[in-house]
């Protein structure tokens, strides 16, 4: 199938995109693994992980079996484990080696123009890659580049005493750097809400273009079910026997809290199209990315064939409410933050009492699990009160300077001022 037919935005056309993650032997009904199907499918090729301990390093790389695969031309993705506790910035360390790359890559095009020509050294250094048909445009481009360069007779002929025999080998080792790359560090709410959040926050607000994948099953599944920060009030999780008695932390208003970071919070069973679109606009955001996944896990204690109406009720219910922080709207004059599902339209108790880690309580102590549900179905109502007056603000070309606009003539003199000093 050729990948530029296909819309990559919608849902009934990326189900023809070859998937380079397969046979994982994670547990049946895993809510982590259609996430990451997902970012193969439409980032494959070109992908870049860096993996938390957890899950999905488990059944991500097995060693010496792998989930992960290349398509027929040989290209896929590129994935390494890190500790639980610093993947972001092993991660950031892969983007920032790649950016080093692709930046001496350029160098050497413009040093070896002789050989390849001024006018593909051009097309190369300022091709846009920002769809399917663009990357596979230049990624022809450093074919050809790499055809020129094994060509060139630097022995003996014109070009002996013109190039540097040493920048062709050079850039024949870094020329794939020159096709855009997609950096994306993948692991799960231990990591990413408690562990490694200290590196995750350095990260975000780095400015760098890395993209944060965070599989959320609220709980420390890989070694056994146990309390984390994103483990829900109410829940019954190792280390939180009688419930846990506060809320779930909002890692993606902390996020938001930045101005500069794009962040999603979806669910493919509440709505795979918003899925999609925040993985689509996350990726071609030129800075941080954060997204997080709801993931239904083996340790929510219920049968996962219904993993995916369980999202649904999750969304419908208000306790996991779907939006999207584009900071590329605010340039637009736009309220960046986009609330993508409805008010809660049934009790949060239709959702959490499908689950064992909330009925387990009921049985056990029912008067503490009662007053767990009444504060749990505040928490609920208060975010939805934070989400929707998010949404509901005026962009900044719907309402007037609240300062007033600052002339040219005192910004000059500001500096001079400051001169003087």
């Amino acid at each position: 199938m050729d990948r530029s037919r296909l819309a990559h935005t919608q849902v009934k056309d990326i189900q023809l995109l070859e998937p380079l993650f397969e046979f994982s032997g994670a547990c049946a009904g895993c809510g982590e693994t259609p996430y990451i199907k997902l970012l193969t499918q439409l980032f494959g090729d070109r992908l870049y992980i860096a993996n938390a301990t957890g899950c999905s390093s488990i059944y991500g790389g097995n060693l010496p079996t792998t989930p992960y695969t290349v398509n027929k031309s040989g290209r896929g993705p590129t994935w390494s484990n890190s500790l639980f506790e610093d993947n972001a910035e092993f991660g950031l360390g892969m983007r920032l080696a790649l950016n080093q790359q692709k930046t001496y890559a350029e160098e050497l095009l413009v040093r070896l123009t002789p050989i390849i020509g001024e006018v593909l050294v051009t097309a190369v250094l300022t091709a846009r890659q920002t769809t399917e048909t663009e990357i596979e445009a230049q990624r022809e481009r450093v074919r050809l580049v790499r055809e020129r360069l094994a060509a060139a007779d630097l022995k003996g002929g014109p070009l002996q005493n013109v190039v540097d025999p040493s920048d062709v080998r050079s850039l024949l080792a870094i020329a794939d750097s020159l096709v855009r790359k997609s950096v994306w560090m993948v692991g799960g709410d231990g990591w990413a809400y408690d562990i490694g959040f200290g590196g995750l926050d350095h990260v975000l607000g780095s400015g760098q273009n890395v993209k944060v994948l965070v599989l959320d099953t609220e709980t420390y599944s890989n070694t056994g079910g146990q309390m984390s920060k994103a483990t829900p009030r109410g829940a019954v999780a190792k280390f939180a026997a009688g419930g846990k008695t506060n809320a779930k932390k909002d890692l993606a208003m902390e996020a938001v809290a930045y101005g500069s970071v794009y962040v999603a919070r979806v669910a493919m069973g509440g709505s795979d199209a918003q899925t999609v679109k925040a993985f689509q606009e996350a990726e071609a955001y030129d800075g941080p990315a954060l997204i997080i996944a709801y993931s239904h896990c083996i340790a929510h204690g219920y049968d996962l064939a219904y993993g995916m109406e369980q999202q649904k009720n999750a969304v419908l219910s208000g306790y996991w409410p779907l939006m999207r922080y584009n900071p590329m709207l605010r340039e637009e004059g736009k309220n960046p933050f986009q609330l993508d599902s409805r008010a809660p339209s049934i009790p949060l108790k239709e959702y959490s009492y499908h689950e064992a880690r909330y009925t387990m309580l009921a049985r056990s102590h029912p008067e503490v699990a009662k007053k767990l549900l009444m504060e749990a179905q505040d928490d609920v109502e208060r975010e939805w009160r934070v989400y929707s007056g998010r949404a509901a603000m005026a962009g900044r070309s719907e309402t007037p300077n609240i300062a007033p606009p600052q002339k040219d003539e005192d910004v000059v003199a500001l500096g001079k001022s400051k001169d003087a000093h």
